[in-house]
């Protein structure tokens, strides 16, 4: 029982990462039909502006996590502006292929500057976040990871219900043709979706980098698991999201305690296929019928 619960705790934590940063996946397919190649090395960004805020410049932890943030969100904007506006009317797969572009030339800026070493952060979480209950031990960072999940997962709510900005993001995922006619700014709406999920990616890259140490490849890596998230809860559902990333961190967890490590990989990509051949549409998807 004590183990079952230490696996259970660390597969809502790390899936609580996956959902949200599969959130600013979704947004971005909402708003404007792009599959987002880059996502993983996104991840590796914020990571490794954290990293250079604490190391090299030696900033405060507090105030390195929301200068990353803030770097990450300022990076989303730049890529929709610069890169992916003048794309607007152009052929989908043109912009599909720009974002594996960027994959490739954020990874080698990466190796570049860090090269493809492991590095760690200095251990700054308090005591206080962990749990001890009997022989069950819970590190902090997984009760770290439960609380900033939570906190950003409400704020996000609170911003899509009630913010102007929220609602317009809501209109144009829902009806682009619409929003615009109604005034909406859509390409403002697009650099937004750009920037926040840029911003989730980047926290979830953070709290991925203090679980299991900063590397490029294992974080790009990671990344490439918002695919079978998004496919499971739908690519077009927003709380899908965060659902299926709880599915899939519970299912990582409980299969590398309870059958081999090794497979603990697999078990995504076994789900994605699963659910492309009994439901495309993800748990939460919604069908499209269209009328000949």
């Amino acid at each position: 029982m004590d183990f079952f619960v230490q696996i259970l705790v660390g597969g809502l934590s790390i899936g609580f990462l996956y959902g949200l940063s599969a959130m600013g996946f979704v947004m971005i397919f909402k708003s404007s039909s792009v599959l987002n190649f880059a996502h993983g090395e996104l991840l590796a960004i914020g990571a490794y502006f954290f990293l250079a805020f604490v190391t090299w410049a030696k900033l405060p932890i507090l105030l390195s996590f929301l200068l990353a943030l803030a770097a990450c969100f300022l990076l989303g904007i730049i890529i929709e502006r610069i890169l992916l506006r003048p794309l607007i009317g152009e052929p989908l797969i043109f912009v599909i292929m720009l974002t594996v572009g960027l994959a490739a030339m954020f990874k080698g800026l990466i190796l570049l500057l860090w090269g493809g070493n492991l590095f760690t952060y200095p251990d700054f979480l308090p005591k206080a976040l962990g749990v001890q209950w009997g022989i069950v031990r819970i590190p902090p960072v997984y009760g770290a990871t439960l609380i900033i999940g939570t906190v950003f997962l409400v704020l996000f709510g609170l911003f899509f219900k009630f913010s102007s900005q929220g609602i317009y993001m809501r209109s144009v995922a829902d009806n682009q043709r619409a929003a615009l006619s109604l005034g909406v700014h859509v390409k403002r709406v697009f650099a937004l979706s750009w920037a926040i999920a840029a911003l989730v990616a980047g926290m979830s890259g953070i709290v991925l980098g203090i679980i299991n140490g900063v590397n490029v490849h294992d974080l790009s890596a990671i990344g490439l698991k918002v695919f079978p998230v998004v496919i499971l809860g739908g690519l077009d559902s927003i709380g899908g999201a965060i659902i299926g990333g709880i599915i899939i961190g519970l299912l990582e967890n409980f299969t590398s305690g309870y059958l081999s490590p090794s497979l603990r990989d697999v078990v995504p990509y076994v789900v994605l296929v699963l659910i492309l051949l009994l439901k495309p549409y993800g748990l939460f998807g919604l069908k499209e019928i269209e009328r000949v």
